[in-house]
């Protein structure tokens, strides 16, 4: 458990940790062993600690170590497991002089050992395990990074995110909580009698959202393929199949900018529920989002920088006209023409960029994204999107210029896109396949391709069917107060670091 010794304190430590490696191994160690006893975690033995210290129970616990402090024939460390971390009494006359000197001279920090022992309280009231034997797990050939127990480089954080957990305990935390958020949807979901299934994620025509997609090629077919951008065309056809309850946790790839809200390669959850009333989809969302918060923490107000986020049921409701109306006064009935709306934000001086709009929805949207989105801080439905931006939802039962849609907003940004009606009418479709591919041949990256495939499907039949795409990245970013998604996917895409050093 010493570092370099002065005479190699010159060499770099991961040359000293490899001689040390062949050391063990020279001296008959088994520096890899593959059997473990583990008996307890350390966070079970924190928990219970007073009831197995009574007992005198004998606890075996694996994990790394994390420090150590030598005083002649005996010393103090710190072990960490998953669970937990807790303080071990070495002492040399307990574990033998030859054991005692080899681990004082061979094992190093982040070395993960196994610990035999009974549990004492120190003087001055430390929890500990007074060692009867320790046995090498696995030998850490480079050291933690230097004050690797506050790791903050963000660089270092996110290329290496096994010394950000390992360092950053609240890290660890917040992909337990993912993990637990997805645990609970899918409870929820199988309780009510919906199915996950699988669909394609390469695919011969990317479709379900409008986005620019990743190109690959598949040498033996000799054929380019797109990674998903959604799984929403294939789930209708299997709704168009008989399924009537359908999910899938899915893994989408769009070729689009980073930042904090957005990553190339992300996780969502895509549900389609046909014969169903728009209101009781609604309600079941809000119920599902609900619960899902109630089951991972207990509560559903939850800290949000300075602010609280309350997603008690039901949600305010609002339309996409109305927030842009309330943020700056602009109503966007009003201009039917990207002339007339552009010249009503012009004259507002109102800092929007057009430039790479194309079409009136799009205008429309980037429009939404600076005023309406930026003025939503509590959870807030925002219903009826502009039909233009919605090829595959059905239009506005009441207003033939808006589509069946609602989003789920919180903090400026969205979290859940539904459709209260799908679109399932195959004329109605092709139609609107065709005005995206006009969209494309204007220069729209992001417009939706013709998939002849899926109007084929629609025009063998599907019933009335509501659907929802909820990004489980977004929502963990919201519910742990997150600043950045890169902060709740394990590893973000990132620019490479020569690229980065070059400009």
């Amino acid at each position: 458990m010493t570092e370099q010794n002065n005479a190699a304190q010159h060499r770099p430590e991961e040359e000293v940790r490899l001689e040390k490696l062949i050391e063990l191994q020279s001296r008959g160690i088994d520096a890899y062993p593959n059997e473990v006893n583990r008996t307890f975690m350390i966070g079970d033995i924190l928990a219970d600690f007073e009831a197995l210290q009574a007992a005198e129970t004998t606890v075996i616990v694996d994990g790394r170590l994390l420090s150590a402090r030598w005083h002649g024939g005996s010393a103090f460390a710190d072990i960490q497991d998953m669970s937990g971390r807790i303080q071990l009494h070495l002492r040399k006359d307990v574990l033998g002089e030859e054991w005692y000197a080899t681990m004082k001279a061979l094992i190093d920090h982040a070395d993960f050992l196994e610990i035999t022992g009974k549990l004492i309280v120190t003087k001055v009231g430390e929890k500990t395990i007074e060692v009867a034997a320790a046995r090498l797990l696995a030998k850490a050939l480079r050291p933690l990074p230097e004050k690797w127990h506050g790791l903050q480089d963000i660089e270092t954080r996110y290329r290496q995110r096994e010394l950000d957990l390992i360092a950053n305990p609240e890290v660890r935390e917040r992909f337990i909580v993912r993990s637990k958020l997805i645990s609970s949807m899918r409870q929820f979901l199988d309780e009510r009698g919906f199915l996950e299934v699988e669909t394609p994620i390469l695919q011969p025509i990317p479709g379900g959202a409008n986005a620019r997609p990743f190109i690959t090629h598949h040498n033996a077919l000799d054929v380019d393929l797109y990674l998903r951008i959604a799984p929403e065309l294939y789930l209708k056809r299997l709704i168009v199949g008989g399924f009537e309850k359908i999910y899938e946790i899915a893994r989408c790839f769009r070729n689009e900018g980073i930042d904090y809200s957005h990553n190339p390669e992300f996780t969502m959850m895509e549900l389609y529920w046909a014969f169903v009333g728009k209101d009781e989809f609604i309600e079941m969302l809000e119920q599902l989002v609900t619960s899902m918060l109630q089951k991972t923490f207990g509560t559903l107000e939850l800290p949000y920088n300075d602010s609280t986020l309350n997603f008690a049921a039901p949600w305010p409701r609002k339309t996409f006209r109305e927030t842009i109306i309330d943020a700056c006064g602009i109503d966007i009935d009003l201009h039917k023409t990207e002339e007339s709306l552009i010249a009503a934000v012009r004259a507002k001086n109102i800092d929007v960029d057009f430039s790479e709009s194309t079409g009136l929805g799009e205008c429309y949207d980037q429009l939404f994204k600076k005023t309406g989105r930026p003025a939503i801080v509590q959870p807030t439905w925002v219903f009826d999107y502009p039909l233009e931006l919605k090829p595959l939802a059905k239009t506005h039962p009441t207003d033939p210029t808006k589509s069946a849609s609602v989003q789920l907003v919180a903090q400026g940004a969205e979290v859940i896109n539904a459709y209260y009606h799908e679109l399932n009418n195959p004329v109605e479709q092709k139609n609107r396949f065709i005005e995206q591919q006009k969209l494309r041949e204007l220069g729209s990256d992001e417009a939706q391709w013709m998939d002849e495939d899926f109007v084929r499907a629609l025009e063998h039949g599907m019933p009335p069917t509501s659907g929802v795409g909820i990004g489980i990245d977004r929502l963990t970013a919201f519910v742990t107060n997150a600043p950045n998604l890169k902060e709740v996917i394990l590893f973000p895409t990132l620019r490479p670091p020569q690229q980065q050093k070059s400009e």
